[in-house]
């Protein structure tokens, strides 16, 4: 008789975040959200009026763990719990998404040069109607960034799909003179509070 090994359908397309994932052993499916409005499982990522950093990650991390249970369910798969994730940096209350353009990658750059900002990584399971939901904050210092540094990591291209317009683990981990929180969490899934959140769902961790 074959044993089913737990595992859990990962609800993201981040390769950083499966690159953690597997750090700590966790057995994963993805799970690819196709955006079908007759399914009416598209994930609103856009930012609510008076809507604080905090409850926005929590807000779409849960909204598309959700929508990916019930892509799951559409699709006849055995029911495993689904994780998705969610990261955005604040700014003095101010929410940087992901940049379009080089141009406004540069403009948030040079928003957080010499300062410290904050990173907030929320990350839910769902299964059935058992919800989970935990946010990581973490702190972090830019060293002042001179236009030509900036130029020359605009060419990296490094900013693409990146909230704030940069990645921890790529070049602009040389920026950082400071980290106060999860390097996990500032790269896009806190591992601390992803396996406490595992555990609540009697799935094996480390």
């Amino acid at each position: 008789m074959r044993i089913i090994q737990p595992r859990i359908y990962l609800a993201s397309q981040s390769p950083r975040r499966r690159e953690l994932l597997k750090q700590i052993g966790v057995n994963f499916e993805m799970l690819l959200l196709r955006s079908d409005p007759r399914r009416n499982i598209a994930v609103d990522e856009t930012s609510h009026a008076d809507e604080s950093p905090e409850k926005y990650v929590q807000r779409v991390s849960q909204a598309k763990a959700e929508a990916g249970y019930a892509a799951l369910r559409l699709r006849n798969l055995p029911s495993f719990p689904v994780l998705a994730a969610d990261t955005t940096i604040s700014l003095d209350g101010h929410i940087f998404g992901k940049p379009d353009t080089a141009e406004q990658a540069a403009a948030m750059l040079r928003q957080l040069s010499g300062r410290e900002h904050q990173v907030l990584s929320a990350v839910a399971i769902v299964m059935g109607e058992h919800v989970e939901v935990s946010v990581s904050t973490s702190t972090v210092r830019f060293a002042t960034l001179s236009e030509e540094r900036i130029r020359r990591y605009l060419h990296t291209r490094e900013y693409t799909d990146k909230a704030g317009g940069y990645a921890i683990q790529g070049q602009a981990g040389a920026f950082i003179e400071h980290l106060s929180g999860s390097y996990s969490g500032v790269m896009g899934l806190p591992l601390f509070e992803t396996v406490q959140l595992l555990q609540r769902f009697d799935y094996p961790t480390p």
